[in-house]
């Protein structure tokens, strides 16, 4: 690799978003495929990423510092941690369900042919590991048997939670009028004493019909709660939720959402997100400069068929020489455009 882009993957995360260089890995807020998380973070972090976003979940954060262990020695980059949690009810934090036995013998299996993750077998129901409800099985299913079961964590539950992870950061998932709970939820991590480089703040339009005056003034709100904390914002616009791995055509609406928000956004970092994918920076002007981009989907499909190899090997993708060579050059040809844009002033 060139020693620009050597010296770029060097980058440390606070340096990243100041630059607007900054990449982050989401693994799903309700993924909980922890040997396919441990190799992703294990991939992504050596492909350069400044964050990696996983699950609120004891067992997820082990597989992921199992892929970050192995990553010490083999790399300058050292990713931040990051959870996710929400301050009421959010698509994210869902996991699809319905019971097999119900489905006729002659089911074409819609359902199965359109989940990304894999997570719906020709025969049985969906693994909950894997789903990271995204929801299209829902309407796809002829029957409507598929059902959403919430897979949030509670209040107290979260305090110790961040005391015993400890994680680098955290992002809290929000909706219009839910400014009271997300102060709640600010006072709880206050209360587990954690120290935090970044508070990712995660709203969008979608699905909220707001206008962009709408989410302005809710963030504003989200702004005030920080400040009173005393933590950093992330602001995290999601343009086109968990669609990313759809098409070229997400990506649209992340960069719109994020050229709406700059005059009227709160003070802080804005990163893209929800719809991201490899078309996203050639929708921006050469001098349109956000603070970074988080990678969800798309990061994940892309190597679902060398994970999936890695399980039939019988090994960590990231312990398979070739296979972690063909994912390395997956997740840089996604990742390293972004850390390799010249440095220069934000747009936000």
């Amino acid at each position: 690799m060139a020693a620009d882009a050597r010296a770029s993957r060097q980058l440390s995360p606070e340096r990243a978003l100041a630059e607007g260089r900054w990449v982050k890995l989401i693994c799903g807020a309700s993924n909980q495929d922890l040997p396919a998380i441990a190799d992703l973070c294990a991939i992504y972090g050596l492909a350069g990423v400044h964050c990696i976003d996983v699950a609120a979940d004891p067992a997820v954060v082990r597989a992921a510092r199992q892929g970050l262990d192995w990553l010490q020695g083999r790399s300058a980059n050292s990713p931040w941690l990051m959870v996710s949690l929400s301050d009421g009810s959010d698509a994210h934090f869902r996991k699809a369900w319905f019971d097999p036995r119900r489905c006729p013998e002659d089911c074409s299996r819609p359902c199965q042919r359109v989940c990304p993750a894999e997570a719906i077998s020709s025969s049985g129901g969906i693994a909950a590991g894997r789903c990271y409800g995204c929801g299209r099985c829902l309407p796809a299913c002829p029957l409507g048997l598929i059902e959403e079961h919430d897979h949030r964590i509670g209040l107290e539950a979260m305090v110790d939670l961040l005391k015993e992870i400890r994680p680098d950061a955290v992002e809290v998932h929000t909706a219009p009028g839910r400014g009271d709970a997300f102060s709640v939820l600010l006072s709880h991590l206050s209360a587990a004493g954690v120290s935090l480089r970044r508070l990712a703040v995660s709203c969008g339009l979608e699905g909220h019909g707001l206008t962009p005056d709408d989410l302005s003034r809710e963030l504003w709100q989200r702004h005030a709660s920080l400040r009173r904390h005393r933590f950093l914002p992330l602001w995290q616009l999601d343009g086109r939720p968990m669609s990313g791995d759809v098409g070229a055509g997400t990506a649209r609406a992340a960069v719109q959402l994020w050229r709406q928000m700059i005059p009227i956004a709160p003070p802080g970092p804005l990163q893209l997100a929800g719809g991201t994918n490899a078309a996203t920076l050639g929708h921006l002007g050469i001098q349109e400069r956000p603070a970074g981009i988080a990678f969800g989907g798309m990061a994940r499909s892309q190597l679902l068929p060398l994970l999936q190899a890695a399980r039939d090997r019988g090994e960590p993708l990231r312990e398979w020489p070739e296979g972690r060579r063909l994912a390395l050059d997956q997740a840089e040809a996604l990742v390293q455009p972004w850390i390799r844009r010249p440095a220069g002033e934000r747009s936000c």
